[in-house]
């Protein structure tokens, strides 16, 4: 905390319109009056960021706010060291709160947004020229779909659409006058097909309840999409569960495909893997399933959906080789990088003999 002695009248005019409730209710003021004079203290985190930047800086960030009235103060030229922690104060209730990230930006606490359009509209102006003016870079801005009336607000101020999920809108800012250096929105979808076969070479197979015109009455391996913040290989297993109620071991990828320009445009990584069965019986997600069952792997390969196209051709060619071991999948190891310090799931072919499931040479 630093407090400062001030003109009186000034303080205690600013203390009776904190006291009166005219200023936010996170107030940054503790006031206390005797009858000669004011004592006010603030809290200033970010202020001390501040010392270095010019006045000039300062007039302009509160330029649409009648802090001289307010303070008593005449004019912004009597605002020299002595009233540094005016400005202090004045910062902390004007710039929204926020973090800064590890590439020389911000990332505005959506948790603490002001609970007034209009205060926020002020704040935001006010941020923009604050981080200017301390050399920011990037600004990351929340904003939750509770206060998505926030979102005009932001885009009049120059914001631009990063990417938008069930329970939020981001929204981002370039502040430097050189080209945008924020990542963009995720490029890609991930999705995962099964190829679930058993000891009498039954492959499992499904007929989709909605599907395009080149695949109806095909039948085909279950597939699906990743979830967030979920492995490969559970999700290759989740999936056929879900589909068809038989439940799996993962054994290894054998396969994956790149596309681009897909479902919203965006590239999709697919990824062909080999389950173990370890239950047998069928039970359907009618939502999406029409049916499912065992079928030989000779007739599953001779329908005319995957002779007649190379790409499903090769994949078929590439699971056979796999069942004749004749070829090595990539298995699942989990391993930690000092880059980040985080576990992450790196998929190889192992070298050690006694470790490689194919029995390839």
């Amino acid at each position: 905390m630093a407090s400062s002695l001030v003109d009186t009248a000034a303080a205690a005019n600013l203390c009776r319109l904190t006291a009166a409730g005219r200023r936010p209710a996170r107030s940054f003021l503790n006031c206390a009056c005797s009858s000669t004079d004011c004592r006010v203290s603030a809290s200033y985190p970010i202020g001390r960021m501040l010392s270095g930047v010019r006045s000039a800086a300062r007039k302009k960030l509160f330029r649409s706010d009648p802090a001289d009235q307010l303070l008593g103060i005449n004019s912004w030229s009597e605002c020299g060291t002595d009233h540094h922690h005016w400005w202090t104060a004045l910062e902390n209730n004007f710039v929204l709160e926020a973090s800064d990230d590890e590439y020389g930006g911000v990332v505005v606490d959506a948790d603490r947004l002001p609970s007034d359009n209009a205060a926020f509209a002020r704040s935001l102006a006010a941020s923009l020229s604050y981080w200017k003016s301390v050399g920011k870079k990037g600004v990351w801005l929340k904003l939750p779909v509770h206060r998505a009336e926030l979102v005009p607000l932001a885009v009049k101020e120059g914001f631009k659409y990063h990417h938008a999920e069930e329970a939020y809108v981001m929204l981002t800012y370039w502040i430097p006058d050189e080209p945008c250096m924020l990542p963009a929105n995720a490029s890609h979808q991930v999705g995962v097909g099964g190829f679930v076969i058993n000891d009498q070479m039954q492959v499992l197979v499904v007929q989709e309840k909605y599907c395009g015109s080149s695949l109806d009455g095909a039948w085909k391996l279950p597939t699906g999409f990743i979830l967030a913040s979920e492995e490969i290989y559970t999700g290759a297993s989740r999936e056929v569960k879900e589909e068809t109620g038989v439940d799996t071991e993962f054994v290894d990828v054998v396969a994956f495909r790149h596309a681009h320009n897909v479902a919203f445009q965006k590239s999709d990584l697919f990824f062909i893997c080999m389950l173990r069965p370890v239950s047998s019986k069928i039970k359907i997600d009618e939502t999406e399933i029409q049916a499912a069952k065992w079928m030989p792997l000779e007739e599953f390969v001779k329908q005319p959906f995957i002779q007649e196209d190379h790409m499903f051709q090769k994949v078929m060619d590439i699971c056979i080789q796999r069942l004749r071991k004749c070829y090595c999948g990539l298995t699942p190891h989990h391993v930690v990088s000092k880059f980040d310090g985080r576990t992450s799931t790196l998929y190889y072919n192992v070298a050690e003999p006694e470790d490689v499931n194919c029995g390839a040479a």
